[in-house]
């Protein structure tokens, strides 16, 4: 009998006080807290098992100059807010939650931003955003080809850039007419 009335009474009170402390404002929300138990494990894991099921496996697109061009364009407008130029990292996606990734930057053994990462992943990030992340989906703002097109560019941004392209995700660069 014990049994049954403490099994009972876990269903009702947990549940009830998990409410309370959701409902009063105890998460911890703003981006300064620390993050909940296995917040990160949880989100890393799905965000990758989702990833690694969707993104395309090879781009259709070339690194030509033209494209590595229109990508940078579309990197110094839409992107380098958050993710930084080349050259200077972005003081907006340091205070993001989690940090936004500063896509000129090298970040251990030489790599810089996500070029370790397949392009494919990079166009799914693009394309679908990062729940809970300031990660927008840009699949209503940009077309397939320019997603494609900044995908590429961060693919290769450990390699040899031409100096118009480093000259347009530099700070200072006069946006599209």
């Amino acid at each position: 009998m014990r049994f049954f009335l403490g099994l009972i009474l876990g269903l009702i009170l947990f549940p009830l006080a998990l409410m309370a402390y959701l409902y009063y404002g105890h998460v911890p929300v703003a981006v300064g807290d620390a993050p909940l138990l296995m917040e990160r494990t949880i989100t890393h894991r799905g965000l990758h098992a989702r990833i690694d099921r969707e993104a395309p496996r090879k781009s259709p697109m070339e690194p030509s100059p033209t494209n590595l061009l229109i990508g940078a364009q579309i990197y110094r407008d839409s992107c380098s807010g958050c993710h930084g130029y080349y050259g200077q990292t972005s003081p907006i996606g340091k205070e993001l939650f989690p940090r936004a990734p500063q896509l000129w930057a090298p970040h251990g053994n030489g790599i810089v931003g996500v070029s370790d990462d397949p392009v494919g992943e990079t166009y799914w990030k693009v394309r679908n955003g990062i729940r809970l992340s300031g990660m927008p989906a840009f699949n209503n703002l940009l077309n397939p080809t320019q997603m494609w097109q900044v995908s590429v560019l961060l693919a290769n941004a450990d390699k040899p850039l031409p100096a118009n392209v480093i000259d347009t995700v530099k700070p200072g660069a006069a946006p599209n007419p």
